[in-house]
């Protein structure tokens, strides 16, 4: 008696060769598991990128609508909260493009691809973040030291953006200068503060009366707004290293499976 042909089976459009029942079902459980997997992860992807694109067009309006608004940095006059959104969200949408294609072709190298790049991500903003908690005193220092050099530009041709996020800091923290309002006195050489520093403004109020300017520095003020609001950061924070977790597990459990199913169902 001739032994009985190899039962086959059609599998997105490949007929495929199965030596047994126990090989058939694990080819069964391979697929249906990466089917699964597929469409959350197509889905999560989808989000991921969906994000991206409200990131960059929030980027794209700031730069738009607020484009004379610039940092307060001298040493990083592009390093602007428009263009800081601008490229996030490229680099975003970049990423979740690569995820949904891998996961919806099922593309073993794309799902790679897209692990390696949310996993450098990850590691570099862990690292900057332990290398702010090691360092925060030279930062603190280097950051002050930065924006009283800034401070120079204040008023100055081709600095609109700078002097318009120095008046707006001032008078929405109701406080003057860097470290205190006598640095504005080195920037006129004469005691004299911006009028954005006055409790009530007026034209040239920052030339007389010094009763009427805000004594407190800017960089402590700020600095202590952030800590009232360290859990609201933290949460945040939290929420996008679980999401980028989230996303590599995603890909390297798809990648596996896709591995599975070629061993199985080869």
């Amino acid at each position: 008696m001739s032994p009985s042909p190899a039962p086959l089976i059609l599998w997105e459009g490949l007929v495929l060769l199965v030596h047994s029942p126990r090989e058939l079902k694990r080819c069964s459980m391979a697929h249906n598991c990466l089917q699964c997997i597929k469409y959350l992860m197509f889905v999560f992807n989808l989000l991921f990128w969906l994000g991206g694109c409200g990131i960059l067009g929030v980027g794209i309006w700031l730069a738009v609508t607020q484009g004379n608004f610039a940092t307060l940095s001298s040493s990083f006059p592009s390093l602007s909260a428009a263009n800081l959104l601008i490229v996030t969200g490229t680099f975003v949408m970049i990423i979740g493009f690569v995820g949904c294609i891998g996961a919806i072709k099922e593309n073993k190298c794309l799902l790679l691809s897209f692990f390696i790049m949310l996993l450098i991500i990850f590691l570099l903003e862990l690292t900057v973040v332990i290398l702010f908690f090691v360092y925060t005193d030279k930062i603190d220092k280097y950051a002050q030291r930065d924006l009283k050099k800034g401070l120079h530009l204040y008023g100055t041709d081709g600095n609109i953006g700078l002097t318009n996020a120095w008046s707006i800091i001032q008078t929405d923290f109701r406080c003057c200068g860097v470290s205190n309002y006598t640095d504005w006195f080195e920037v006129y050489n004469t005691t004299r503060v911006p009028d954005s520093c006055c409790l009530e403004f007026s034209e040239n109020c920052g030339l007389h009366s010094p009763g009427t300017w805000w004594k407190a520095p800017c960089y402590e003020t700020v600095k202590i707004w952030l800590q009232e609001n360290l859990l609201a950061v933290g949460i945040f924070g939290l929420c996008t290293a679980m999401v980028q977790i989230l996303g590599l597990t995603f890909a390297m459990t798809m990648y596996c499976q896709v591995v599975k199913a070629d061993t199985y169902c080869a």
